[in-house]
């Protein structure tokens, strides 16, 4: 008999159960409910009993390994999943001689996959699997990937060999990657986990520092200021600060404030968050946008006095006379 007709049975006998017990209940006397209920009760504990006995004994036989990686975590996505779709994906198509082809959203090339949940990977002369397959706690699409490989290789697996995979995938992400501008959504959206902080577009702006007309020693200070931005994270992490750089932009409408950051995200290959300030509530909203931003991005706060209302606090505490007009700011923030 096979474990799947067990369980069937066992679901059988206890519905069984349940719905005798519903039946007598409404011809017998009280005390005997009473001790109905209770054997009902004790055999549903038995069967949970056996449940778990089995449970043990699969494992303790089982010479397999499973890793769960889930598409969401708590309310927000699962950056290993993502890194761990790329890695299987480019994984399938080189062993796999069916594919399907489609171009997904934050890509700029094709991607091809293969029609089938279940791929083998080698690494160190070690087989391990993948199996995508649909989340059971959820209606919706989510899904999650099961890791599966022998118990022996338990070190090299949860240690080289996800590194490596989280390693390759987050390269081949930023190989294929099409840079993006965001923007927040008000927090009354968001709903639950499902729900995007951020919407985004494709960034396609031809802007460049070469088509800027600016005077040329600034220009030039500021792209070698970028370059060395750019290649300063180990610098930054010694410093024990994090790998931040702030601009402030500042000038009438048209003077070239949002080129200039057009300009940046196509230097440095970044995206955009345009955040807008005035949907924000409160710190802890701030803080979830934030929390939501890629590594590698530029962090643009439109208008930012305005936002704040700092032109007026800074109007109280002065003479009339002495107030002036302020320019719209533009406060950018590259991490």
């Amino acid at each position: 008999m096979m474990i799947g007709d067990s369980w069937a049975q066992i679901g059988s006998t206890i519905a069984g159960l349940m719905f005798t017990l519903a039946t007598l209940q409404q011809f017998f006397p009280h005390q005997l409910r009473l001790s109905l209920q209770q054997f009902v009760l004790a055999s549903l504990q038995q069967f949970s009993l056996v449940q778990k006995l089995c449970d043990k004994f699969v494992n303790l036989f089982s010479p397999y390994i499973i890793i769960t990686f889930p598409e969401y975590s708590g309310y927000w996505s699962n950056q290993a999943f993502d890194a761990i779709e790329t890695y299987v994906g480019a994984l399938s198509t080189t062993k796999a001689s069916l594919l399907k082809g489609s171009l997904v959203q934050n890509s700029k090339a094709l991607v091809l996959t293969r029609d089938d949940r279940k791929v083998c990977d080698e690494f160190n002369a070690v087989q391990v699997w993948w199996v995508l397959e649909p989340s059971p706690t959820s209606s919706s699409e989510d899904k999650y990937f099961q890791l599966i490989f022998h118990r022996q290789h338990r070190d090299l697996i949860t240690g080289s060999y996800l590194d490596h995979v989280i390693e390759q995938g987050k390269a081949i992400q930023a190989k294929n990657k099409q840079r993006r501008l965001y923007t927040n959504n008000p927090s009354e959206n968001w709903g639950s986990y499902k729900k995007k902080l951020w919407s985004n577009i494709a960034f396609e702006s031809p802007a460049t520092f070469q088509a800027i007309a600016m005077d040329p020693n600034k220009k030039e200070e500021i792209i070698n200021d970028l370059v060395s931005f750019s290649k300063g994270k180990e610098y930054y992490m010694k410093l024990g600060k994090p790998w931040k750089r702030g601009y402030l932009l500042y000038g009438p409408p048209g003077t070239g404030k949002s080129t200039m950051i057009a300009a940046m995200a196509n230097f440095l290959n970044y995206d955009i968050y345009d955040l807008e300030l005035t949907t924000v509530k409160n710190n802890t909203e701030l803080r979830k946008l934030l929390a939501e931003t890629s590594s590698k991005s530029i962090i643009v706060i439109e208008d930012i006095d305005c936002s704040l209302d700092v032109t007026g606090e800074r109007k109280k505490g002065r003479p009339k006379s002495n107030e002036k007009e302020t320019e719209p700011e533009n406060e950018k923030t590259i991490k």
